[in-house]
């Protein structure tokens, strides 16, 4: 794709983004795309898992989970009847910050959309039958989740990245955490932690940013709380100063999943690009950069492999992720700390810095081609404080990366000596325990 053929004034600015602020704390952003007959909606009240007692993690999940389960205005049934008339979607979910809500409907259904939401958040009757629905739900999961090779790594892997942490532990909690969960804890944390105060909602399709904040005003304009977002603080990790390796035994598996790698920059770090465009180069661009280069086409020791960049506000990881065979275990998780060496030892090439870059600024409007992806973009913009033009001035930040800020970033947090690795599967000859 020629970069200098695109339009960037196409993409989400200051002068097409309705931001406003409500007194209760409600932020609300709103773009308008008249040529789609849909909306999208996103967004998010601030509470999670930080706000879980230990014993009983996984209670903001299920409490995020059980929302929809009945209100003051409608039974269950009626409510997903209601959604599926109009062929309408609805969901919530919860993470370690936030409880999240996305939704998607005609834009003649938004004033139904936003009633239910309302309601779900504000009016939830948390009924003993659905919640019990939920439980077993949440517990198969964790069933399921115990027999499979790469969320047992990538559980492994937080853990001893992030010991002791709210970003170590499940959001959606164990069986011996969900088990205790009774009604009374649920109805007790949306008392106590849901309100207006931090809340954002975004709306992007066809339909008048007046006429959002109208709906937004109508439906959650009377909310009161006080509840205030201070709470979310976080305490900060540091970095392993030695490998750490661990595996879980999982039997019958026919393949051994890999997680490798250390802390990385939060979102706004200044490393945060220079991290991110190295990061595609590393294993990600083409056939997953250099990491799925050697391991897996070259040497064939990998079924996958893939470097991914996590960027939150206060922390974030670089990880090496990859499916392999058991027998090769050792072999890959030696290529990757080579790999990783070299890395941070030679800068990296004109070229490869070249097609990352023209990679990572091409594939940005692809990201802005539907009513989803703007909202989710405008989103992370209200999350991370990115300021309005963002995505406008994002073509022109990324090609100022240079070659020494990626080798300076890759050096500051990848040191091939000083790697988290977790594994899960059969994998012969290591030392597992169970999980």
């Amino acid at each position: 794709m020629n970069n200098s053929l695109i339009n960037w004034k196409h993409l989400p600015g200051a002068d097409d983004i309705v931001r406003s602020v409500f007194p209760n704390g409600i932020t609300i952003l709103s773009r308008s795309n008249f040529s789609s007959p849909s909306v999208y909606i996103t967004g998010y009240i601030q509470c999670g898992s930080l706000q879980d007692p230990p014993e009983k993690l996984g209670l903001a999940n299920f409490t995020a989970r059980s929302l929809m389960r009945g209100t003051e205005k409608r039974n269950f049934r009626e409510i997903y009847n209601s959604l599926e008339t109009v062929g309408a979607s609805l969901g919530m979910d919860a993470s370690v910050h936030t409880s999240g809500f996305s939704a998607k409907s005609l834009t003649e259904d938004l004033p139904l959309i936003m009633d239910i939401l309302s309601q779900a958040l504000r009016f939830p009757t948390f009924p003993t039958d659905q919640i019990e629905k939920v439980r077993a739900q949440l517990l198969t999961s964790f069933a399921m989740r115990s027999q499979d090779t790469s969320e047992m790594a990538d559980m492994e892997f937080d853990r001893l990245l992030f010991p002791d942490h709210p970003y170590g532990r499940p959001e959606d909690g164990f069986t011996e955490t969900v088990l205790p969960i009774q009604r009374e804890d649920i109805v007790s944390f949306h008392q106590s932690e849901y309100g207006p105060d931090g809340m954002v909602i975004v709306v992007v399709g066809g339909i008048a940013a007046n006429e959002v904040i109208d709906l937004v005003e109508k439906y959650f304009g009377d909310w009161k709380s006080d509840i205030h977002t201070e709470r979310n603080g976080i305490a900060m990790v540091e970095k392993p100063m030695q490998s750490i390796r661990s595996h879980i035994t999982i039997p019958g598996m026919s393949q051994t999943d890999l997680v490798m790698g250390t802390l990385g920059p939060y979102r706004t770090s200044p490393d945060y690009l220079p991290a991110a465009v190295g990061n595609n180069i590393l294993g990600q661009f083409g056939m997953m950069g250099r990491i799925g280069d050697v391991v897996r086409e070259k040497a064939g020791l990998a079924y996958y492999a893939s470097t991914s960049l996590n960027s939150w506000k206060q922390l974030g990881s670089w990880e090496v992720s990859a499916g392999v065979n058991p027998e090769n275990l050792q072999k890959a998780i030696d290529l990757i700390t080579s790999e990783i060496a070299r890395f941070v030892s030679e800068p990296v090439t004109e070229e490869e810095i070249s097609d990352s870059k023209s990679n990572f600024i091409g594939r940005l409007p692809l990201l802005m081609e539907s009513n989803g992806g703007v909202a989710g973009s405008l989103l992370n913009i209200e999350r991370f404080q990115l300021g309005l033009d963002y995505y406008r001035q994002y073509p022109a930040n990324v090609q100022a990366v240079t070659k020494d800020q990626v080798l300076e970033t890759a050096r500051k947090y990848l040191n091939p000596d000083a790697l988290v690795i977790a594994s899960a599967g059969i994998a012969k000859g290591q030392n597992g325990h169970n999980p």
